[in-house]
């Protein structure tokens, strides 16, 4: 999850850990801390600790590199765009939807306002993506 919000992070957290879906989840502050996790730089580059995630939940509104800047470089990216994207921002704004979706989202999802709406987004995000969809296998 690219959140830098910590507030959204322990949120994001604890919803997950309500559905039971918090195992091997990964945050990272920004979208330059995403682009280091996923091509394993610096403090990630050990892939054990630092695996290619399944899904990412992408904020748009993230300092240093945005959301649209890491998602346009994730989709870009032959080894990396066949990771979905959920974008999981507080923008409801018609722009930032269809620019998301041009850049190659997979779904996008306005933050719910409050937590037990939080808990049944990710409830539904995590019988989805990692209960109904087949993803390809990992070839790192």
């Amino acid at each position: 999850m690219a959140e830098d919000d910590e507030d959204d992070r322990i949120l994001a957290k604890e919803a997950l850990e309500e559905c039971r879906l918090a195992n091997n989840l990964h945050f990272v502050a920004n979208g330059e801390e995403l682009m280091d996790y996923l091509h394993h730089r610096g403090r990630y580059a050990d892939s054990t600790t630092s695996p290619r995630p399944g899904l990412i939940l992408l904020d748009l509104n993230m300092p240093k590199k945005d959301g649209r800047e890491a998602l346009k470089e994730i989709k870009s990216d032959a080894e990396l765009r066949r990771i979905p994207i959920v974008v999981l921002t507080t923008s409801k704004a018609e722009e930032d939807i269809y620019r998301s979706y041009d850049l190659g989202a997979t779904s996008y999802i306005a933050k719910p306002v409050t937590f037990d709406s939080l808990v049944e987004v990710m409830r539904v995000l995590g019988k989805y993506w990692f209960e109904i969809v087949e993803l390809p296998s990992d070839r790192d």
